[in-house]
């Protein structure tokens, strides 16, 4: 996979109004594979709550019949978590504002998916 691919997708991610940053993290063990945050943000922390947190909820849904996710959604009083499953082994991760457009942001996220494709 070229670098360019990585960073053409996280820039589509980026662009949405409210998305502070977006990152390509390890589904198994939250490992940064490529990153575009904004400064301050913490991505080590992120990626490793991304990757627990799509774990857990994909063994949940899994466990309920209804297979396993396709895009998770986590709104907290201080901001957004969206992750997306790029294969088995990887999710692409965004952290954004509570006042993002989560629709918006979730279709940049598809065709982001796509590029990597």
């Amino acid at each position: 996979m070229s670098e360019s691919k990585f960073e053409t997708a996280l820039d589509l991610v980026t662009r949405v109004p409210g998305v502070r940053g977006a990152m390509l993290v390890s589904a198994a063990d939250g490992v940064v594979v490529a990153e575009a945050l904004m400064d301050e943000m913490k991505g080590n922390a992120v990626a490793a709550l991304a990757a627990s947190l799509a774990g857990r909820l994909r063994r949940a849904v899994e466990g309920a019949g209804r297979g396993a996710p396709r895009f998770v959604q986590l709104t907290g009083s201080e901001g957004t978590l969206l992750a997306a499953p790029w294969g088995e082994e990887v999710l692409l991760v965004a952290v954004a504002d509570r006042s993002v457009n989560a629709g918006l942001a979730r279709l940049e996220m598809f065709r982001a998916l796509e590029i990597l494709a």
